[in-house]
């Protein structure tokens, strides 16, 4: 028996790819949870917006390498190997923590400061650009055909796991090790350097992985694989993904990387509140993206999406203001909560639903090269959008540009058909 098809392998297989993916994420939303300490280190000043700005420009700048980042390692992963991907891109995402750490502040070093702080996000964002497709495509190959929204969904799982950590190890050092001025002084660095170490453990779990029997088997026959040329001889797939991706990536921005900011700088929660509620939240969340992988299992990917168009494009302005308009806890929470649950009928699935559009030749590119630029252009520019709105003095307008948002990309769930019913992967020689 192939020992791709034993149940014992897969689990390993996928444990080996998420727990990576899990670092990955982890290194890429640290910046996320601790820019409110470090913000002022690369761009003194008195306004905290306006530092919030600024480094949510360089959070957005660095969303601008991930599509060179899905090109490059989705055409690594389909001519070279997903395993082999994988590997390289977490060394680079461990090469942007350590810069990141070390980098000294503005009044070292001046401009150099943010410079650096630039060029090291650059690097994670090719970095993770890359990691998404080419995690969606292993995990997608290595589940069996009536699981793979299941075993898919642990992308998800772990992707929010990383932003969980970030959070957690934030925790940690607000409430037992570090007090705010030690923190905004000197220990924001100090999840860097986590960050730096973790990558190159995972960098070892993935040198002793092992590769999908889809990539095996196409090496084996396909003559063209892993270019933009091929890329888009699937228009059809290559614009279902842009499009299911746009609102989705928005509203996961919102909810989570920004979410954090959003309490302390509109609804004025103290910084440990507001990382306590991210904390709560994402834990849960996490633990709802497995449930609704197994339901799209029974009954398709399509109804979930719709959920999520539906309710997101009707229910987003209504709860950002209410959330807003308090500062009481419990329903603060509440209110998050059901964003987030909304939100997992897009993220649970979405990535197997992008692998099912694509043959293997062309999965790990199709899968995370138009994923990234769309995500370059909405989820990457969400936090920086929601700033400006606010400074501006209209902060509700986007509230209004997130609905709209979603609601795009539920014209498109509509028109699709059901990647479950239709799925490329089913030709795969090892379903």
């Amino acid at each position: 028996m192939d020992p791709n098809k034993q149940p014992a392998h897969r689990i390993r297989a996928i444990i080996s790819g998420s727990v990576g993916n899990l670092v990955e994420w982890y290194d890429w939303y640290a910046y996320a949870a601790f820019s409110v300490y470090f913000a002022p280190v690369f761009f003194p000043g008195k306004d905290a917006t306006a530092n919030l700005l600024n480094t949510a420009g360089i959070f957005a700048v660095g969303f601008l390498m991930r599509p060179i980042g899905g090109w490059l390692f989705g055409s690594l992963a389909d001519r070279r190997g997903r395993k082999w991907s994988m590997t390289l891109s977490v060394l680079l995402m461990s090469l942007g923590s350590l810069t990141i750490a070390l980098t000294p502040s503005y009044r070292q070093i001046g401009i150099a400061a943010p410079v650096l702080l630039l060029l090291a996000r650059l690097l994670q964002g090719l970095s993770v650009g890359g990691e998404y497709g080419t995690a969606a495509t292993y995990l997608s190959e290595m589940a069996t055909s009536n699981r793979r929204g299941f075993y898919s969904s642990f992308q998800y799982v772990t992707l929010i796991g990383g932003q969980l950590t970030a959070v957690g190890v934030q925790l940690l050092m607000q409430y037992v090790f570090f007090t705010p001025e030690q923190l905004s002084g000197w220990a924001w660095r100090i999840p860097f350097f986590i960050g730096a170490l973790l990558s190159l453990t995972a960098f070892y779990l993935r040198r002793n992985m092992d590769e999908t029997e889809a990539f095996r088997y196409e090496t084996a026959t396909a003559q063209k694989k892993g270019s933009v040329k091929e890329l888009f001889r699937h228009p059809r797939a290559v614009l279902t993904v842009a499009g299911l991706t746009l609102g989705g990536t928005l509203a996961f921005y919102t909810y989570t990387t920004y979410m954090q900011k959003f309490l302390v700088n509109t609804v004025h929660l103290p910084k440990e509140k507001a990382a306590l509620l991210s904390f709560v939240t994402l834990f849960i969340y996490a633990a709802i993206q497995p449930l609704l992988g197994m339901l799209s299992d029974r009954v398709g990917r399509r109804p979930l999406l719709i959920g999520f168009g539906v309710l997101g494009a009707v229910c987003t302005v209504p709860i950002l203001t209410a959330i807003a308009a308090t500062t009481q806890m419990l329903p603060i929470f509440l209110l998050m909560m059901a964003a987030l649950v909304i939100v997992s009928g897009y993220t649970s699935i979405n990535a197997v639903v992008k692998a099912e559009l694509f043959p293997a030749e062309i999965r790990a590119l199709g899968v995370g090269f138009p994923y990234a630029v769309t995500v370059a252009l909405f989820g990457g520019t969400a936090e920086y959008l929601a700033l400006w709105f606010k400074n501006s003095g209209n902060e509700s307008g986007y509230y209004w540009y997130a609905s709209a948002c979603i609601f795009v990309s539920l014209l498109v769930y509509i028109g699709m058909r059901d990647t479950k019913k239709t799925s490329l992967m089913d030709r795969d020689p090892v379903q």
